[in-house]
């Protein structure tokens, strides 16, 4: 009896400049740093990508050291659903977890939904982000994105009125979604959003502090709601309900696709509007996301778009509309 050929972890930093600068309340970049986890066997490649966040204490240095830390395991056979348990949910766990199921797809000869039991994912329509900025320069920005039917605002707190109206004047058609990145206060939060509601968007994202968002439940929110940074995985979804409308489900947060598509079936049980968003960050890392996005209301996969260049075999986007990955990406 022959036995199955060993399996090899490995892991790497990438660098991918971004097409000017990405802008949010926290600050502005210029490159997209990610981590990619490659599990080989048997002449077969999986291959998962991540991006540490600092806002949740990842660098890619430590991501790094967290994935090379699993390569026994992983060498000895460790599965996806050990995963869950040996490694706390976050981006070094996406590219794990990832790696993992493009590799089981690749050896059953199947796509990774037919793996699954989900249905074949269809092309829909991802938001495009546009930066935080003064009002002109936000202006300027909308109105070279005018023709895309859904845009991303990113605000910043003081000045956001005059930010978002000005959005709105340039782009008339396109349906707006807005995140402040808990930029806003108790004190201006009614004053924002009825700034949002009166330029005609369809949702807030994470206007208050995570932690510090019992606000949003004692007012009478005027526009949907979405929680971010708020939540992460399944274990964070109990007690949000009273204060948001939606939650914004992003693979690095749940650790990889697997808690996500658990999550997004959880959050939807429990009467949440779900929306995908994603880091910037190459078609590698969008693409298990697409998988979520047949769930959602919202799309937010514009990562690649924010780019100077994407990765060799990425996604497929024709304008706003982005296209399912082949398998030769992922999956």
């Amino acid at each position: 009896m022959t036995s199955s050929p060993s399996r090899k972890l490995a892991v790497s930093i990438e660098r991918w400049p971004i097409a000017g600068a990405f802008t949010i309340s926290r600050g502005a970049k210029t490159e997209a740093v990610t981590v990619v986890a490659t599990v080989s066997q048997g002449g077969l490649i999986g291959r998962g990508e991540c991006v540490p966040y600092p806002r949740y204490g990842e660098t890619p240095e430590a991501t790094l050291a967290a994935l090379e830390a699993m390569q026994e395991l992983v060498a000895g056979g460790m599965d996806r659903t050990s995963l869950q348990r040996v490694m706390p949910a976050g981006a070094a766990r996406n590219a794990l977890d990832c790696a993992l199921l493009d590799l089981e797809a690749k050896s059953a000869g199947q796509r990774v939904w037919s793996l699954l039991g989900r249905p074949a994912p269809r092309p829909c329509t991802t938001a495009f982000t546009i930066s935080l900025g003064t009002p002109e320069a936000m202006a300027a920005a909308t109105a070279r994105a005018a023709r895309r039917p859904l845009l991303k605002i990113k605000l910043g707190g003081d000045g956001d009125d005059a930010r978002i109206a000005a959005v709105r004047k340039a782009a008339r058609e396109s349906e707006l979604i807005v995140d402040a990145n808990e930029a806003w206060a108790p004190d201006n939060l009614e004053f924002y959003l009825a700034a949002c509601a009166n330029a005609g968007v369809t949702l807030v994202e994470q206007p208050l502090p995570a932690g510090k968002d019992d606000a949003l439940a004692d007012i009478k929110r005027p526009i949907a709601v979405c929680a971010d940074e708020s939540v992460h995985d399944r274990g964070s979804l109990q007690g949000l309900r009273a204060r948001y409308d939606a939650v914004n489900i992003k693979l690095d947060k749940t650790g990889g696709l697997t808690e996500a598509l658990a999550m997004a079936d959880a959050a939807q049980a429990l009467g949440f509007e779900i929306m995908i968003g994603c880091m910037v960050a190459t078609s590698l890392a969008m693409a298990p996301a697409m998988l979520l996005a047949q769930q959602a209301r919202f799309v937010d996969l514009d990562g690649p778009l924010l780019l100077a260049r994407d990765r060799d075999g990425g996604l497929r986007y024709d304008g706003s509309l982005v296209y399912p990955p082949e398998a030769a990406l992922w999956g």
